[in-house]
């Protein structure tokens, strides 16, 4: 026996506008879960207001309190929830959970290569595009020659899993020729090996600027500390409240994505949640309440173990990502850096809010490129994004950090 399909998730949507929607789960439960769930609802745009997390270790119960946008698209917002859930099998025509019997298999990798006469904004348009599609960059090459012509390649998968077939590609093409009009010159979708996404096995494929500066704690904690303010982060760690978990209280500033950054923690540190509840308001202040344990089912009792998992989260919380703008002889260049998941997944919309900053301060993209590198012990995925300043830089640099950080990190 087994849960209905139809009850695995239940949306409730809100009937007065800034008021939250109710996303409830209702699923067996997995390490992890709670990361994947954030990261799509993070995808969608919605702000998480609350959520609590309930779980015997086989089945759990997650209720999210969410605001939404006149633009979201719940329906399809909840079958990507229950994609992420255990899969489903078909019993007598009743659909029912059971566990994942094996990983699933990566997804195909796409070449979208298009080439267009350059307009301001355009890029992030067509970024635009590609996230209403659902298509996920995972890597991107952008280029400018002398006569204003760009050429883009964007290395994509796509959520669907329909970008092999013709009427996916020419949608995709529609949608592009819609959004560029007759600066299109060319488009063309391709699908190329997995190989095109690889992580590069060291900083050595990084200028030194960027690994000596942006993953240089010291150097980046007086500058990102006027952001996040690292002394409003409390974390505080208990093992004597319950007789099975590990208590770790959080009490911190909000910002983009917060609940994703504690949940992509403990899954990287394959630890479960037990219960869990979490409040916040919106670009204030938030508490987390979390009861954890290890895999083998123990409370976290070493020390050492305690110290480990306090800094990563501090450091998640304090700097989830990195931003820097350095010059490049006469030119500058802005450098973005996230950290990727252990199962290889990069944050979700960071193109997108790179793109859109620069497209509200009128500042041009002359080159721009992806990649993911192996820094210390971690993948990071860098963004690095030569700005166009051809007609002289009329944006302050500071303000240009200023508001690319803003929009990466603060809720409009």
């Amino acid at each position: 026996m087994g849960i209905l399909y139809d009850d695995v998730v239940i949306l409730r949507q809100s009937e007065k506008e800034g008021e939250p929607s109710v996303i409830t789960v209702n699923c067996p439960d997995k390490t992890g879960l709670g990361c994947d769930l954030c990261r799509i609802i993070l995808f969608f745009g919605l702000f998480i207001v609350r959520v609590d997390v309930s779980t015997d270790g086989k089945w759990c119960y997650l209720v999210f309190w969410v605001v939404g946008k006149p633009t979201t698209r719940w329906g399809l917002l909840k079958k990507r929830l229950v994609e992420a859930c255990p899969s489903c099998s078909s019993a007598s025509g009743i659909s029912f959970y059971r566990d994942e019997l094996q990983p699933p298999k990566p997804p195909d990798v796409f070449l979208l290569k298009f080439c267009y006469h350059d307009r301001r904004g355009l890029l992030h348009d067509v970024t635009a595009v590609l996230c209403e599609l659902e298509l996920i960059i995972k890597k991107v090459k952008v280029s400018t020659t002398p006569d204003g012509k760009v050429m883009v390649l964007f290395f994509i998968t796509d959520t669907r899993e329909l970008l092999h077939t013709k009427k996916r590609q020419l949608d995709t093409y529609d949608h592009l020729k819609e959004v560029m009009g007759d600066a299109m010159i060319s488009c063309d979708i391709e699908m190329v090996g997995p190989e095109a996404t690889a992580c590069s096995q060291g900083p050595s494929f990084l200028p030194h600027e960027i690994t000596d500066g942006m993953f240089n704690v010291e150097m980046l904690e007086e500058q990102e500390s006027r952001c996040l303010a690292p002394d409003r982060v409390s974390i505080t760690m208990d093992n004597l409240l319950s007789p099975a978990h590990t208590l770790v209280q959080i009490v911190c500033q909000d910002h983009k994505g917060l609940l994703y950054d504690i949940m992509r923690t403990l899954k990287d540190y394959n630890i479960q949640i037990s219960y869990g509840r979490f409040s916040t308001k919106r670009n204030t202040e938030c508490e987390v309440d979390l009861f954890i344990m290890q895999a083998d089912g123990k409370k976290i009792v070493d020390p050492s173990k305690q110290s480990a998992l306090r800094s990563r989260l501090w450091m998640e919380l304090c700097r989830p990502l990195k931003v820097a703008l350095v010059s490049r002889g006469p030119d500058t260049e802005l450098l973005v850096a996230n950290p990727v998941e252990f199962s290889g997944k990069g944050r979700p919309l960071v193109f997108y809010d790179i793109t859109l900053a620069l497209k509200m301060l009128k500042t041009g993209v002359f080159s721009a490129e992806i990649g993911r590198y192996m820094i210390g012990d971690r993948e990071w995925e860098v963004y690095r994004v030569l700005l166009d300043e051809r007609d002289g830089l009329s944006v302050p640099r500071e303000k240009i950090k200023e508001a690319v950080w803003k929009m990466l990190m603060r809720w409009e």
